[in-house]
């Protein structure tokens, strides 16, 4: 299985993240979230696996989300422009963001639900 988390250095739950990884022996690759999003069909993958629903990809908490107004802008948004958005700005990318080869899609850091999805299998 290969696993790709995208993180940001400065968050704390990222980090907590990367040592549960770490203190699970799982095997991962790292890439920077703000300087390498994730791609339209890691987005996708997500998405899918979030039930359709565009906001629980997208980091609703940070400071380019309430600048670009789209907590009242997204309801209306096509999945194509969302996605657009979060290609171009990973800032807009909810975090930590996991997907995997074999199907693993988590984002956010939740151990209950990263446990049932990496361990179980």
């Amino acid at each position: 299985m290969s696993l790709t988390i995208y993180t940001y250095a400065n968050c704390d739950t990222c980090r907590r993240a990367i040592k549960w990884l770490q203190a699970h022996a799982i095997t991962f690759s790292e890439k920077p979230i703000r300087e390498i999003p994730p791609s339209s069909a890691e987005l996708r993958t997500m998405l899918a696996a979030r039930g359709g629903e565009l906001r629980k990809l997208f980091n609703t908490s940070g400071r380019d989300y309430r600048a670009l107004s789209l907590g009242e802008k997204l309801p209306a948004m096509t999945t194509a422009a969302a996605l657009s958005l979060l290609t171009g700005n990973g800032n807009l990318v909810k975090r930590p963001f996991l997907i995997g080869s074999n199907g693993v899609a988590e984002v956010g850091f939740d151990e209950t639900a990263w446990s049932a999805a990496l361990l179980a299998k």
